[in-house]
């Protein structure tokens, strides 16, 4: 019996501290209260938690700018946790842990933006694009609200183009946080003017420059006030109008290159800008009788057609005068076609031979109709020497002239 006795003392002992434990643990249980998982950002926030202790916890909590800790309230037997602003004023997903000695609780909620537009980012490019309507410009917009949120998805976002005579009016919405659209090119050229607006609140005016595409082929003509070779006039090169294959005027300061065959196959080039479609280029005439095949080419996209330019010769024979002991040569009268003398700077090449050897070649040019040529002693030593004197394409031979 008193064992038995001692078995039933140690049984009641055992579950009378269950209960005591139990007691314990339910006593310190804190439950949450609040309910509410969604929220307007820029609202406040506040968890609250039943609790039948005095126990204040820390409650953490997380969001995609970081982490912190929330001490409570406790509010008779209410626990208060009021969030703080640099998390209430951002979107997205919160989460949090509220941890005491004995139980954990956690949970989350979502922060939803406003439905309000207070500024629009918006970004273009690129800024200029071709015409024929295969190029394209793409506008971006990102509305926020007025705490720098991005709007709700599918938020409207109007976009408006004006182009020439026409205008347009296009709805996107927005996704990811942003709205977009791609807005092609005319087959015309100009000036094409974008803005956008979403709830009320407007963009600034972009500017996109529809150039015209890649230019065409195109023809060329030559200008020229005589077909003399004098080495003084002008003869100019124009192109006619060059579009694109829409027909559209090339963009004003287009290149156009003019490459000019002579009959010896040298080449030479001059060069000129477009305006208003149009180039045109110049160069001065040859000093001899020549032909010119001319082609014009803007580098790598187009060309023109093939030319054909004679001069005739204008100097058919010159005078040749030694002096001074044959040290002073003169060249001259040089005539030009109609009788005149030849206009100042036509080149005189002097070429003087010893023994068969050229020893030296002088060149100048010629002023009011002459050029003469001075032979020093200290260059040139008594005796016998050849010469030939070359201009406008006509040169002379002088046999055994005997400087003293």
């Amino acid at each position: 019996m008193p064992i038995k006795h001692t078995y039933l003392f140690l049984l009641g002992l055992i579950l009378l501290s269950s209960f005591a434990v139990k007691q314990q643990n339910e006593g310190s249980r804190i439950k949450l209260i609040t309910t509410q998982t969604q929220y307007e950002v820029g609202n406040p926030i506040v968890l609250k938690f039943s609790t039948s202790n005095g126990e204040q916890p820390l409650l953490y909590c997380s969001n995609s700018f970081g982490s912190t800790l929330i001490s409570g309230v406790l509010n008779s037997k209410t626990l208060e946790y009021t969030f703080p602003e640099h998390i209430t004023k951002k979107t997205g997903v919160v989460n949090w842990i509220l941890t005491d000695k004995t139980t954990s609780i956690k949970g989350s909620f979502n922060i939803k933006p406003k439905a309000e537009v207070a500024t629009m980012e918006t970004y273009i490019g690129p800024p200029s694009i071709e015409a024929g309507g295969t190029d394209y410009t793409m506008l971006v917009i990102i509305p926020t609200d007025s705490l720098d949120n991005p709007v709700p998805t599918n938020t409207l976002v109007t976009e408006k183009h004006q182009f020439l005579d026409s205008e347009e009016t296009n709805a996107i919405y927005t996704n990811n946080l942003i709205a977009f659209r791609n807005i092609y090119s005319k087959k015309e050229s100009g000036r094409m003017l974008v803005s956008s607006e979403s709830l009320g609140i407007n963009s600034k005016e972009f500017t996109i420059n529809v150039a015209s595409a890649i230019p065409t082929d195109f023809n060329i003509s030559a200008t020229r006030p005589h077909q003399y070779a004098d080495g003084n006039q002008v003869t100019t090169f124009t192109t006619s109008i060059i579009t694109d294959k829409q027909k559209n005027v090339v963009s004003d300061g287009t290149f156009v290159t003019f490459y000019i065959t002579n009959k010896n196959q040298n080449i030479l080039k001059t060069t000129g800008t477009t305006i208003d479609g149009i180039a045109q280029a110049k160069i001065i005439h040859p000093d001899y009788e020549d032909t010119w095949r001319i082609k014009a080419y803007v580098d790598g996209m187009s060309e023109s057609d093939n030319i054909t330019l004679t001069y005739k010769q204008v100097i058919e024979d010159f005078d040749i005068l030694f002096s001074n002991k044959n040290r002073t040569i003169t060249v001259g009268p040089l005539h030009s076609f109609m009788g005149q003398m030849i206009p100042d700077g036509l080149h005189v090449t002097l070429n003087i031979y010893r023994d068969q050897v050229l020893i030296d070649s002088i060149i100048k040019t010629s002023f009011n109709g002459y050029v003469n040529f001075n032979l020093k002693h200290a260059m040139y030593q008594n005796g016998d020497y050849n010469f030939s004197i070359k201009t406008a394409g006509k040169t002379k031979k002088i046999n055994t002239k005997t400087l003293w």
